[in-house]
């Protein structure tokens, strides 16, 4: 543009704004047609079959990804068997009916046992170890769920007992290689374990409950002991490790003298609170010692969570003898540890529905 002898140059600059919309396309089952032709010799009238894929067993069946889709709803959202089957129907188009359901539960759960071993083998293997348990109900009766966590492995077992022997049974070894982190119930403080980790946050409710109802300044003293050693955990570095600053010494002085005092008037519950703690007290600062090794049973409580979450999702586990429960314990050890692995759980249970291992657990 040329003005009084001068030129101009202009530029037009065009803006614009963007919108999406997101959508998923309808869902439709697909069905693959495998023929096993025969053909008849005229010689010999000997009669020759094709034959079908091995995993090709029935006139219809359903495959793997429906498998896999009926583990993640079941086991890892806790729909029931009724609902899963409106979801097949409705998103899917796919009729399918509750027994259905738990047949391809079963086969899942048959499919992940090689895993299941996998995880139960790497636990007795790692260096620490939580575990915790709680309660169920299956076909109406009382029924156990045990735990054992790592950072990177989760191991469920479902058990008509609650004692000892349910631990022994599924690790006959024990623990002798690991720092084993638990509540004060005696079955776990039985375990065989390199050490004990007694779980802080649980001292530190019945600390509080006898500091608020029964005034006790006994249990002042040892809340507000307990929670400067969970403080002193989050400062120390690897060096302190090494080389322990004098605060643990201190720590543990403390708690020596706290121990000693003539508990002979204190309330019945508190008596034996600090009968417990004098009969495990190398169990009680162990995290101060390990670098790995938490104040609390935080990770098992997560883990057994989910247990109940189930049980009031869907309610009790019905399936005669407990296989109901025990499925669900293999399938969600299988999950729980493919999360804690960063992988895709539906992907993850797809590849162990085609019988392969699960990436990093090889």
């Amino acid at each position: 543009m040329y003005i009084a002898g001068k030129t101009y140059k202009w530029w037009i600059v065009i803006f614009f704004t963007r919108r999406q919309q997101v959508d998923i396309p309808p869902s439709l089952p697909i069905y693959i047609e495998h023929r096993s032709h025969v053909i008849t010799c005229p010689l010999c009238n000997f009669e020759n079959r094709g034959v079908f894929p091995e995993q090709i067993r029935a006139p219809i069946q359903y495959g793997t990804n429906v498998e896999a889709m009926v583990g993640y709803l079941s086991v890892y959202q806790s729909l029931p068997y009724k609902r899963i089957a409106c979801l097949f129907k409705d998103f899917f188009k796919l009729p399918i009916s509750e027994g259905s359901v738990d047949n391809l539960l079963e086969s899942l759960a048959q499919k992940a046992n090689p895993v299941y071993e996998i995880i139960r083998t790497k636990i007795q293997q790692s260096q620490v170890v939580g575990s915790d348990e709680t309660g169920g109900r299956v076909n109406g009766k009382k029924h156990w769920f045990f735990v054992w966590v790592t950072s990177l492995l989760t191991f469920i077992v479902s058990a008509t007992s609650r004692g000892y022997k349910v631990i022994e049974q599924q690790i006959s070894e024990g623990f002798t290689l690991c720092i084993y982190v638990s509540d004060c119930f005696s079955a776990q403080l039985k375990v065989k374990a390199m050490a004990h980790q007694l779980c802080m946050a649980h001292l530190l409710r019945e600390l509080s409950n006898f500091a608020e109802n029964l005034n006790s300044q006994w249990s002042f003293k040892v809340k507000d002991l307990f929670l400067r050693a969970i403080q002193l955990k989050k400062k120390m570095t690897n060096d302190d490790y090494l080389k322990p600053p004098k605060e643990i010494k201190e720590l543990n002085e403390y708690l020596d003298e706290l121990l000693k005092i003539d508990y002979s008037k204190f309330h019945s519950k508190e008596k034996a609170f600090i009968k417990r703690l004098t009969k495990h007290r190398q169990s009680i600062f162990t995290f101060l010692i390990y670098p790995d090794v938490p104040p609390d049973n935080n990770a098992s409580e997560r883990a057994i969570r989910n247990v109940k979450i189930k049980t009031k999702v869907s309610g009790q586990f019905r399936n005669d003898d407990g296989k109901g429960a025990d499925r669900y314990a293999k399938i969600r050890s299988v999950i729980d540890t493919t999360i804690k692995h960063g992988q895709d759980v539906y992907n993850a249970l797809v590849c162990m529905a085609n019988c392969k291992i699960v990436g990093g657990l090889e």
